[in-house]
């Protein structure tokens, strides 16, 4: 099989105002096939990631803007995995595949709510040059928030361009090995 034209795959995960570890599967064994004749790898291009106003449902309220009345407020982090994890892991793990962080900072003053956010504790990568390959059948999208959010929960979203590709029996299995 030659590269196939891009696809989405879309996924989403509560981050709650309990500080707990969220996790979803996101499912890729119809698309990634380690064979014994052939194998079919997953390329993901790019992420796009929306973190915005969930409701106690899990569902979204996009219309509402995250914001924290408590100082010093709430940071937002997710990743996204090749090993299901039970906490956030750093980006120097072999199974990290995106990770990205958004800081609220709290103003306990501010009546309209007018504060500032900003993800540059983790700039978010969402693109490479070529594309990161995944050689495993699912992968892991979890988040977790510290401080609080007046508006509640938060909701997490992903949408992956993804294409497949051939690889050969020795290049799948030494990546399956290398994201285990």
């Amino acid at each position: 099989m030659a590269k196939s034209d891009s696809f989405f795959i879309r996924a989403s995960v509560e981050c709650d105002s309990g500080g707990n570890f969220n996790q979803t599967e996101i499912d890729l064994g119809s698309f990634v096939n380690l064979g014994v004749k052939s194998s079919t790898l997953l390329r993901i291009h790019n992420i796009a990631v929306a973190i915005q106003d969930g409701t106690p449902s899990g569902g979204m309220t996009p219309e509402l803007a995250l914001y924290s009345t408590v100082v010093p407020g709430a940071n937002l982090a997710y990743q996204l995995t090749t090993e299901s994890q039970t906490d956030l892991i750093g980006a120097y793990e072999k199974s990290i595949v995106a990770s990205g962080q958004l800081t609220i900072y709290g103003d306990s003053t501010s009546t309209a709510h007018a504060m500032s956010m900003s993800d540059r504790a983790d700039v978010m990568p969402q693109n490479w040059t070529n594309g990161y390959l995944i050689g495993v059948d699912s992968i892991f999208l979890g988040s977790e928030m510290g401080g609080t959010l007046s508006g509640g929960d938060a909701t997490v979203s992903v949408i992956l361009e993804c294409t497949l590709e051939t690889a050969t029996q020795a290049s799948a299995t030494a990546l399956a090995l290398s994201q285990q």
